[in-house]
């Protein structure tokens, strides 16, 4: 078995890896709960190539040898953004909610194919992601426990707590609202 490696890239080098992981995630994603398939695998190559022009882009992938088995990407949370207004059952303070386009870190999505899981790739994939950033908090959501009952142990082990439930769209379902302090 090859070494895991990881590899960053940082603002528009990481629009030109779509298809170095896309193929890991429609992989995982057509895994329960999600179970997406190709006009859910359509709507993330547009989304992801509008996230891949936002400030502070990020994108991490775990290869082995030639293989990607995990990947994770991120950005900054813009001044304007509706992030903390999805949220449904908490209203959190203007001090909390304003953004100055390099406050927060937002993870979109962090995820390793079945066959490597359980091998601290997610960890290490997390840490890559976040390492050197020049912020005060990193957020993300997830679906709730029983349905990410891993993700959600994984993610409290690395410090995050839930602030509220968000449903970032009308058809989307509900998410965990997470937030990690980093200073």
């Amino acid at each position: 078995m090859a070494e895991v490696t990881y590899e960053r890239y940082e603002g528009p080098d990481g629009v030109r890896r779509l298809d170095a992981f896309l193929p890991a995630y429609e992989e995982v994603y057509a895994e329960p709960p999600y179970r997406e398939g190709p006009r859910d695998v359509a709507e993330f190559i547009d989304h992801y190539q509008v996230h891949a022009q936002r400030p502070g882009f990020r994108l991490v992938l775990a290869r082995e040898g030639d293989e990607t088995v995990g990947f994770t990407y991120g950005y900054h949370l813009a001044p304007d953004t509706r992030w903390w207004k999805n949220l449904q059952d908490v209203q959190l303070p203007e001090d909390f909610t304003r953004e100055d386009g390099r406050r927060t870190f937002v993870i979109i999505e962090l995820a390793v194919r079945k066959p490597w899981r359980r091998r601290g790739i997610a960890g290490a994939l997390h840490a890559q992601l976040l390492e050197g950033l020049d912020v005060e908090r990193v957020t993300l959501t997830m679906r709730p426990e029983p349905e990410a009952a891993p993700a959600q142990s994984a993610y409290a082990a690395w410090g995050y707590r839930k602030i509220g439930v968000s449903h970032p769209w009308d058809e989307a379902p509900l998410y965990d609202c997470m937030i990690r302090e980093l200073r």
